[in-house]
């Protein structure tokens, strides 16, 4: 049988194709998805697109095949931050890197940073009122910038190092933005523009502290165990038993404080959503953290008694993952299987929105129910139906550190306090780099009884 393009919408829909996505990423993937099925293929302008959602094909160019593709353009954007760190790189230093890092996120090495995470959200919530409202996105953003700071560079961004936790911040805004229209114009043409001035101002802070870390480390001036020291410390021991340079140090420090903050805290809002909106749960949670916990705070050893906290989590990365969406580009043309093709220099989008939402794997896919991960559903599943990591040799390296600090920071949180939906205030998801809410989360306090 000829091998043929995946099935999708006509040639001459491509410049559609283009607004409808600046429109509403989720709604126009949705619809191609809801058309077409697990494979469609569509251009956007000149750019080839496979919109691919089958579990069995995402393993294959995740794991069996990953070398045949290249990870998708906004990586590349990326790199005029983040460098040649594990999030942008490929290839050879890819690997190496993922070599001497991997071994820093085992679970014996994460569990030294629990005490940081209840720590500071202890803090945060013995500054939350009684019926106040906040913005719980907002405030997950400040709780988890701070525990970053504090594991990464061992800095109290609220406190001491404001001028720092206010640099990361920028930093952060910026990679959100990365990929619309007026970002590639002001990065291609290096426009000197107001919020380019920022950034090149926030940078060179965090350039400035990273290397202040760096240089103390090697001095022998600093005993502290934060991030960075450990990243001194590793060394590549399949390879030639060498370690990382500054600069390999700088890229990696400042991917790993991007990717460990936004995606957690982005998780905990929409954890803090559902639950205002299903309170027969937050009776659950509640429940398992009186019998668990009790009144003492929780700690690492609580982490594997602690299974609905656990599902309730997953439950809430199902409907809204964090990471939303992964991309990869053909480097030469691709077999998919023995009636599809892609060209040299598709971009392959697999998206875990969609994937996630799939009656195929989930009874009630729009449902919030915790409950439906057992151990039998968890076994039942294709491997990739559920992936809000990713997955494959490139998988993201803090899976361990990010399920661990999401469980006690909610179970932290939780004993002291509930939220309640404001009706008025409109709820909507936002797909940028992670998915986050586009207003905001305004949430009223309630103290637990």
């Amino acid at each position: 049988m000829q091998r043929r393009l995946p099935p999708g919408p006509p040639l001459w829909e491509s410049t559609l194709n283009m607004r409808r996505f600046r429109e509403n990423r989720l709604e126009f993937f949705s619809s191609l998805y809801a058309q077409y099925g697990e494979l469609c293929y569509f251009q956007m302008g000149p750019q080839p697109i496979c919109l691919l959602n089958a579990p069995e094909l995402i393993k294959q160019i995740l794991v069996r095949d990953y070398r045949s593709f290249k990870k998708g353009r906004f990586l590349e954007m990326a790199k005029d931050l983040l460098g040649e760190g594990l999030l942008t790189s490929g290839g050879e230093h890819h690997d190496r890197q993922r070599r001497i890092i991997q071994p820093l996120f085992h679970r014996q090495k994460i569990r030294n940073y629990a005490e940081t995470m209840v720590k500071r959200a202890v803090l945060l919530r013995e500054q939350w009122q009684a019926n106040q409202e906040i913005d719980m996105a907002a405030e997950m953003m400040r709780l988890t910038l701070a525990i970053v700071g504090e594991t990464l560079f061992n800095a109290d961004v609220e406190g001491e190092a404001a001028e720092l936790g206010k640099a990361m911040y920028t930093v952060l805004e910026t990679i959100k933005m990365v990929g619309n229209p007026w970002a590639l114009l002001v990065r291609k043409y290096q426009l000197n523009t107001p919020g380019r001035r920022r950034l090149m101002a926030a940078q060179a802070i965090l350039d400035q502290t990273i290397a202040e870390i760096i240089s103390q480390h090697r001095q022998g001036k600093s005993n502290q165990q934060d991030l960075i020291a450990t990243l001194l410390e590793a060394r590549d021991s399949e390879g030639n038993g060498e370690g990382m340079s500054d600069k390999q140090i700088r890229d990696e420090a400042l991917t790993l404080f991007m990717a460990g903050h936004e995606t957690t805290a982005n998780a905990l809002a929409w954890t803090w959503h559902l639950l205002a909106q299903h309170p027969r749960v937050m009776a659950g949670l509640k429940q398992e953290l009186q019998h668990v916990i009790g009144d003492r705070l929780p700690d690492v050893e609580d982490l594997s008694q602690l299974r609905y906290t656990r599902q309730i989590l997953t439950e809430s990365m199902r409907l809204y993952p964090p990471a939303w969406i992964l991309g990869r580009t053909a480097l030469e043309e691709y077999t998919l299987n023995e009636s599809y093709y892609l060209p040299q220099g598709a971009v392959v989008i697999m998206s875990q929105y969609l994937v996630h939402r799939d009656p195929r794997w989930y009874t009630q896919p729009e449902s919030f129910l915790p409950e439906r991960w057992s151990e039998a559903f968890r076994h039942s599943l294709p491997k990739f139906a559920y992936f809000p990591f990713g997955g494959g040799p490139r998988n993201c390296i803090g899976e361990a550190f990010a399920w661990m600090e999401g469980i006690l920071i909610l179970a932290t949180l939780a004993q002291k306090w509930e939220a309640q939906a404001i009706e008025a205030h409109p709820v909507e998801p936002e797909p940028l780099v992670t998915l986050r809410p586009r207003y905001g989360l305004k949430m009223k306090l309630i103290q637990s009884r």
